[in-house]
């Protein structure tokens, strides 16, 4: 037997019974309701005031002021640090540089990752072993890789000289020139940040589902064509994800270039081959002291790495889109 609950009359005061006390929510009790969930995630905006939008805020006031890093604020400049900047040849010189190692490390190094991760997805003994080796180079000091690259692309005693003269080619004065300095570099950058950006894209293809790999091989999909037709596609956020992250790192390049040589100079060589960005910026702030240009400078370098990283995940999203 059931009976409609829906349907039962609503509870009435009884004649000369004491009147039911309704509940009320004190000012504590809605506050608590109120004001935790903000409380909650306060610290996060408390440190990110701090240690993020502070430093950005007052760098820009500095790159309007001609700022001495050591005594201070000497006056109002306006945009003239900029116009300095746009009339330097060594910051041109410094953007060229940079915007050539960044095609030269970012773009082998993701195709190489997702290559890497595609054979690490596979049925491979130790799996775990081979995994956990990839990531070796990304946990070791950039000083320390850094440092072991310089004597490897030696002029004298380098093991890239060597290789190169079982081959019949002459030693090549690899910190000299533009072209071999950018190569030297592009190969450490490469060879640190592969296997992290492997990892990750093996984390997204493990996720693909295994139903659609049954599906392209009964329409007679081999396997290159279903790695290009369904895993690429299918992992289409992760590789926005680290384009746009490569492209941060690619336009910030700091230690590796700063130890290439082993002098660790910010001038990036003897004519500036192979100086970027940020080795200009650090010359200019921590050896000429001018606090001000190096804030300008750091603040073309924030709108250039916001224009092409948009244009690479617009490009990359096009690209794999279409596949």
């Amino acid at each position: 037997m059931t009976t409609d609950v829906s349907r039962r009359p609503a509870a009435r005061h009884r004649p000369g019974a004491p009147p039911v006390p309704r509940r009320r929510r004190s000012l504590a009790d809605l506050l608590d309701r109120r004001a935790t969930p903000y409380l909650f995630i306060a610290p996060f905006f408390v440190l990110f005031g701090i240690f993020g939008l502070f430093p950005l805020l007052a760098t820009a006031w500095m790159s309007l002021h001609d700022w001495h890093l050591i005594n201070g604020d000497d006056g109002w400049a306006g945009l003239d640090n900029y116009r300095d900047l746009l009339t330097d040849s060594s910051f041109w010189n410094a953007l060229a540089n940079t915007l050539s190692l960044f095609v030269l490390s970012t773009v082998p190094q993701l195709l190489l990752a997702l290559g890497v991760a595609a054979a690490l997805n596979t049925a491979l003994r130790a799996r775990t072993v081979w995994r956990a080796g990839v990531l070796v180079p990304n946990i070791v000091s950039v000083v320390a890789v850094a440092l072991v690259f310089a004597q490897v692309f030696g002029k004298d005693a380098g093991i890239a000289n060597w290789l190169l003269g079982l081959v019949g080619i002459d030693p090549i004065n690899w910190q000299a020139e533009k072209w071999s300095s950018h190569l030297g570099i592009s190969v450490i950058v490469i060879w640190r940040w592969t296997g992290y950006n492997a990892l990750i894209y093996l984390a997204a293809m493990q996720a693909v589902p295994a139903d659609l790999y049954e599906s392209a091989r009964l329409d007679g999909a081999s396997a290159w064509s279903a790695f290009w037709h369904v895993t690429v596609p299918m992992i289409r956020p992760t590789i926005l994800f680290t384009t746009v992250v490569s492209t941060i790192g690619g336009l910030q390049l700091f230690a590796e270039p700063l130890l290439f040589d082993g002098q660790g100079e910010a001038n990036g060589g003897s004519d500036r081959q192979f100086q970027t960005v940020t080795m200009y910026l650090y010359e200019k702030g921590f050896f000429l002291f001018d606090a001000g240009t190096a804030a300008a400078v750091a603040w073309l370098l924030f709108l250039l790495i916001a224009v092409v990283a948009v244009g690479n995940f617009l490009a990359v999203r096009r690209a794999v889109a279409s596949r």
